[in-house]
C-alpha cells in the first residue's frame, strides 16, 4: 500500500505540470480581452491608444512572449521589476495577484474556500441522505410499487436543473409570501444558526440534484451483488434481510458508487458556480465568475489550478478506499 501510495503521489506531479500549460494557455483563448477591457477605463484626454495599451501591457507583464509569462507565473523566472521583481509564483506558493485588484489571490481564494467547502459538505451529505437508502430500497424491492417511486424520483432529479429550482426557491417565495433567503452573506462566526440557514437551502437542492446518479448507480450494483452466489449462501443460511445486505452486500457494491461520489466532491465544493452567483454566496464558484467576466487571467488559472489539485487528490483518496471496501483488492 505504501508503495502504491508513494507511486501514485509521484503521478501528480507530471500530471499537475500538464495542468498548470493547459489552465494558462486555456484563459488566453477566452473571447474578449484585458488590455481591451483596461484601455475603455484609460481613456484619458488625447493620450495615443498605442501608448496607453504598451503602459497597460507592461504593467501587467503581458508584454513578453506567452512562454516566458508562464515561466514567470511558474516561478522559474523572475517577475520584472514592475511587479516586484524576484522570484515568486507557483513553486513558491504564490498564485499571482488579479490584474484589476492587485489583491494576493491566494489569500483570495484561502477566504473563500470555507464557504464553498461549507455548501459542498452540506450538499454531499444531502446526496448521500437521498441516494443511498433510495437506491438500496429500489434494489431490494426490485418492480414494485416503491421501486418504480424511487427510480422516477431519481430521473427526475437528473432531469430537472438545480440552477432553476434555485431561482424559483428564490424568486418565488418573496413574491407569494414576502420572504426569501439572505442576500448578504453571514459568517458562521457571527451567527452560526443564520449562517446554516443560509447554506442550507443551496445546499439541498445540490444534494438532491447530485443524488440522481449515485441513486441510479446504487441500485444498479446492489442488484448485481444481490444475485451473486455468496449472497445466495447468506439467505440459505437464515441471516436476517438488515445483515445480509448492511453486512454482505453494501460493501462490495459501494465501490462505483464511492467512485462516482468522489468525482461529484470538486465540483460540488469549488464548482458551485451557479448557486452562489444566485444565492450571493462569496465562494470559490462566484470567484471565478467575476474573474472571467473580467478576464483576469491569473485568478481563472489559479482556480482552474486548485480545483485540479483537488480533484487528484480526491481520486488518490478513492482508490485507497477499494481496498477498505473490497478485501480481495490489493496494491502492489
Amino acid at each position: 500500500m505504501r508503495s502504491y501510495i508513494t507511486r501514485r503521489a509521484i503521478l501528480i506531479i507530471p500530471t499537475l505540470i500538464l495542468v498548470t500549460i493547459m489552465t494558462f494557455l486555456m484563459v488566453r483563448f477566452v473571447p474578449g480581452n484585458v488590455i481591451d477591457m483596461m484601455i475603455s477605463d484609460n481613456m484619458v484626454g488625447d493620450t495615443p491608444i498605442e501608448v496607453i495599451r504598451e503602459n497597460i501591457e507592461k504593467s501587467l507583464g503581458l508584454d513578453v512572449p506567452p512562454h516566458v509569462q508562464y515561466l514567470r507565473w511558474v516561478g522559474i523566472l523572475p517577475q520584472p521589476e514592475e511587479n516586484g521583481g524576484g522570484f515568486h509564483g507557483i513553486l513558491q506558493g504564490d498564485l499571482g495577484k488579479s490584474l484589476w485588484t492587485k489583491r494576493v489571490i491566494t489569500t483570495e481564494i484561502l477566504s473563500r474556500i470555507p464557504i464553498s467547502m461549507e455548501l459542498g459538505i452540506i450538499s454531499i451529505i444531502t446526496g448521500m441522505i437521498v441516494a443511498f437508502p433510495i437506491g438500496i430500497y429500489s434494489a431490494i424491492r426490485q418492480d414494485t410499487i416503491g421501486d418504480y417511486l424511487g427510480r422516477s424520483f431519481a430521473i427526475l432529479c437528473i432531469a430537472v436543473p438545480g440552477f432553476w429550482i434555485g431561482t424559483l426557491v428564490f424568486v418565488l417565495p418573496s413574491i407569494w409570501w414576502g420572504w426569501s433567503p439572505a442576500v448578504e452573506y453571514i459568517p458562521i462566526t457571527k451567527n452560526f444558526g443564520a449562517n446554516i440557514v443560509q447554506f442550507l437551502i443551496p445546499g439541498l437542492i445540490m444534494g438532491t440534484a447530485s443524488a440522481g446518479g449515485t441513486m441510479r448507480m446504487t441500485r444498479t450494483m446492489m442488484l448485481e451483488v444481490l444475485r451473486q452466489d455468496y449472497i445466495k449462501t447468506a439467505w440459505s443460511k437464515g441471516l436476517r434481510e438488515r445483515s445480509v445486505i448492511i453486512r454482505h452486500a453494501m460493501k462490495n457494491a459501494m465501490i462505483p458508487v464511492v467512485t462516482i461520489i468522489g468525482g461529484q466532491i470538486p465540483t460540488l465544493i469549488g464548482g458551485a458556480v451557479i448557486m452562489e452567483q444566485i444565492f450571493c454566496l462569496p465562494g470559490i464558484g462566484r470567484y471565478m465568475l467575476d474573474a472571467l467576466g473580467a478576464r483576469d487571467y491569473p485568478i481563472i488559472s489559479g482556480c482552474n489550478l486548485m480545483m485540479a489539485s483537488i480533484l487528484l487528490v480526491v481520486i488518490l483518496l478513492v482508490d485507497m478506499s477499494y481496498a477498505w471496501l473490497d478485501p480481495r483488492i490489493r496494491y502492489r
